[in-house]
């Protein structure tokens, strides 16, 4: 969350390198808010230029950039603008970080506060108009799981401010590809902008999906759920591809013969080769069910220096969701990835037999209707009539 305020441009081109060589295609890269709109009226133009060279490292290695606006979101903490705070918005489940400090009090709606959204706006035109036209953009991303920092009002007001960003991105950029970042829980709940708001804006669909997070889920290796999620995705997002932009596992730290867990570990570390295993199982399950493409989250476990600093602190599986550990020594799951690299995307029917009800009766009890169908899902696959 700090690189862009302490930017390395070796560094960077050092982890760049690193992804390159596993086999990696693309990187998703998280515009920390704060730090490129310090005001509402006002981009940061030294933020900017350093957004460039990132992807000017990313073209020189073949890399394809999505950069990820008003992050917002991040690991289990909104970090907000001192400017965006003091609404009655927020969820409750997550801290807030502005200025480097835990903030009290909510947040202002971005869908119905009109200054922040016409700040979003200023925000989403200026960084578009630096990378218009890059070689290594390949799509812009309008949030990562928005819904966990605030809720539209209403689906009207989802729906118009994704009008407003999208217009605003492809007047600077009209061959700007866009998406959003929605995850599992826009799916358990009716948060009012999901995959077909998504889908009447946006060039394509993004899911984010973790077994860890899903009680119903059979185990936090489960990959099968990614694939139903993805399909959900697709269904509810009126045919739109999708990409499936995070998934992943925190692993346990490598221990010798004598150790075993360590203090306070949390339970939801998985061992690494049992990840690597799930990572090349999820990536099959996803190919066959016809996505775009699949990302990893996330590139590089975290430092023990910042374990003491929010998130960290608290949402300790955070600090090892890495494919490289922290003194860059990669994880079995970068071999499996490499394994994968080439693989050719699926093509599927749009149809999914296993689907028994409309979109409007999903929506009217969303957390049933998603376990349901996943049982339903299941004994597809178990019957070997998956597509």
């Amino acid at each position: 969350m700090g690189w862009w305020s302490q930017f390395d441009r070796g560094e960077v081109a050092a982890d760049f390198e690193r992804i390159a060589a596993s086999g990696l295609d693309s990187v998703r890269v998280f515009l920390t808010w704060e730090d490129f709109q310090p005001s509402p009226e006002r981009v940061d133009r030294e933020m900017l230029g350093r957004l460039v060279a990132v992807a000017d490292l990313a073209a020189e290695l073949g890399l394809a950039l999505i950069p990820t606006l008003f992050t917002g979101h991040m690991s289990g903490v909104n970090w907000i603008p001192a400017w965006a705070l003091g609404g009655p918005a927020g969820d409750d489940r997550f801290r807030v970080v502005s200025r480097g400090a835990i903030a009290e009090g909510g947040l202002r709606n971005w869908y119905s506060d009109p200054a922040v959204t016409d700040a979003q706006a200023l925000f989403a035109a200026e960084a578009a108009a630096a990378l218009a036209g890059h070689e290594a953009l390949w799509a812009w991303d309008l949030g990562n799981e928005n819904s966990n920092c605030v809720i539209p009002p209403t689906a009207a007001t989802a729906r118009a401010w994704l009008v407003r960003l999208t217009s605003a991105i492809r007047r600077v950029d009209e061959s700007a590809l866009l998406t959003v970042g929605l995850h599992m829980e826009d799916l358990e709940e009716d948060r009012r902008l999901g995959p077909g708001d998504v889908s009447a804006s946006c060039d394509f669909l993004s899911m984010h999906g973790y077994p860890i997070y899903a009680p119903w889920a059979d185990g936090p290796t489960d990959e099968r759920l990614l694939a139903f999620l993805a399909r959900i995705t697709r269904w509810l997002g009126a045919g739109r591809d999708v990409l499936f932009s995070e998934f992943g596992l925190p692993t346990l730290r490598r221990a010798g013969p004598s150790e075993g867990r360590a203090e306070g570990e949390s339970s939801l570390l998985v061992d690494e080769d049992a990840a690597a295993a799930y990572t090349a199982r999820a990536l099959e399950a996803l190919r066959r069910a016809g996505c775009l493409g699949a990302m990893l989250w996330c590139y590089s476990d975290y430092s023990a220096a910042l374990w003491e600093s929010a998130p960290l602190d608290r949402a300790r599986h955070e600090r090892t969701f890495g494919l490289w550990r922290i003194d860059g020594s990669p994880k079995p799951s970068v071999a499996a990835v490499a394994a994968f690299a080439g693989a050719e995307r699926c093509q599927v029917a749009q149809a999914e037999p296993w689907i028994d009800i409309e979109p409007d009766e999903f929506w009217l009890d969303p957390s049933r209707q998603l376990r349901r169908l996943y049982r339903c899902y299941q004994d597809t696959v178990s019957l070997g009539q998956e597509e």
